[in-house]
């Protein structure tokens, strides 16, 4: 069974308060973007990546990125999940119902090779798919209409979704167009799978896998992927 992999990247990222879209800012000379395709095309088992581009989009030529076998791009939609149906359709031709497909955030750069990998490993016999995701460490707060605490809620069981998220192909078309003809513009691809009945696995992933939603989320991915470079350099023998 192949592997392919979607990237939504059609949004706007009106809470980074910058008039270029997020995926397109810039860390060490690369876009983020450039950065999310490079750790997808790293997994040798993906078969294909496909962006979906908002239909306005004139900066994804500026990334010098030469779409083939390897690499394509669809016109994204209004929403993520319309962006990543608009992507599978464009699969069509390819895909077999029993694939896998990845679909992973354009603004997390950080994702390692390494987890990308264990997520395939964790669900290659798993009837539905599953997720990369981290425990929630922090204490959660419920807040009331007028902001101040309601109630504090119990982490116990509650996991932080993260991406790439994975599922067979024909699952993943059929449940995503159906939340949308339900007007349910699911967040991320497990709600659809949720929404029909469907349970992913949570597969724990690295806490430096993260979104770039805020403006000093920015600086945080520069920090992590110098470390992580760090961590990827061979240590010298002492002698």
């Amino acid at each position: 069974m192949a592997i392919w992999a979607i990237i939504p990247a059609a949004g706007v990222g009106s809470r980074m308060q910058t008039e270029e879209p997020k995926q397109y800012l810039q860390i060490n000379g690369q876009a983020v973007l450039a950065h999310s395709i490079a750790r997808l095309g790293a997994v040798a088992a993906v078969e294909r990546i496909v962006v979906a581009l908002h239909p306005q989009d004139d900066r994804w030529a500026m990334l010098g990125l030469q779409t083939g076998p390897r690499l394509q791009t669809c016109v994204g939609g209004a929403d993520r999940c319309h962006s990543v149906l608009n992507a599978l359709n464009a699969l069509r031709e390819h895909a077999k119902e029993d694939d896998w497909v990845l679909v992973h955030d354009a603004v997390r750069p950080c994702v390692s090779v390494g987890d990308i990998e264990c997520l395939l490993a964790e669900v290659a016999d798993h009837p539905v798919g599953g997720l990369l995701a981290v425990p929630v460490s922090s204490t959660l707060k419920r807040a009331g209409p007028d902001g101040n605490v309601s109630a504090t809620v119990d982490r116990t069981h509650l996991w932080q979704a993260g991406t790439p998220q994975v599922f067979r192909y024909g699952l993943l078309h059929r449940t995503l167009t159906e939340a949308i003809a339900a007007g349910t513009l699911v967040t991320d691809e497990a709600s659809a799978l949720e929404l029909a009945g469907f349970a992913p696995r949570l597969v724990r992933g690295r806490a430096d896998n993260i979104k770039i939603t805020y403006p000093e989320d920015l600086l945080l991915a520069r920090l992590i992927l110098a470390a992580q470079g760090l961590e990827e350099q061979p240590v010298e023998k002492q002698n």
